[in-house]
């Protein structure tokens, strides 16, 4: 269990090679700032603004503790974020890997306005949903 605030606990399973299962407390107040901690930690480098960074993802709706997206239920492809800090992804994810080291299992809570905000996304996010994300680090600049 992963203590986010006073008595809120998010429920992460340790084992990197398959999916993580990840229970989300029903009715608590989500924090209201980017949230990391590390499940499982890592070693080596730790990834820094302009790295590659490829990672198995399972992404995680804070209000109803559903499955929204991972890449784990397309064949486990490792999805690239580069460059770090500036990719092509939500600002939680950029800020949230920062300091990530291979082999790492993070989980990062992401605030809205870090997230999709007020539009959400493909009817699957609602508006100013936070979101939770498990991310398991597999190289960084192709190292693993």
């Amino acid at each position: 269990m992963v203590q986010i605030s006073d008595g809120v606990e998010v429920s992460v399973s340790p084992e990197t090679d398959a999916k993580p299962v990840v229970t989300v407390p029903s009715g608590e107040e989500p924090p209201k700032k980017l949230f990391t901690f590390d499940v499982v930690e890592g070693s080596g480098t730790e990834a820094k603004a302009g790295d590659s960074v490829a990672v198995q993802y399972a992404g995680f709706n804070w209000s109803n503790g559903k499955e929204f997206d991972a890449s784990w239920n397309r064949g486990a492809q490792p999805f690239s974020v580069s460059p770090l800090g500036s990719a092509p992804v939500i600002q939680g994810w950029n800020d949230g890997l920062i300091g990530a080291q291979v082999g790492d299992r993070r989980l990062i809570v992401i605030p809205p306005e870090l997230g999709y905000g007020a539009a959400g996304a493909g009817g699957v996010i609602g508006p100013n949903e936070t979101l939770v994300f498990v991310v398991d680090v597999v190289s960084i600049n192709g190292q693993s």
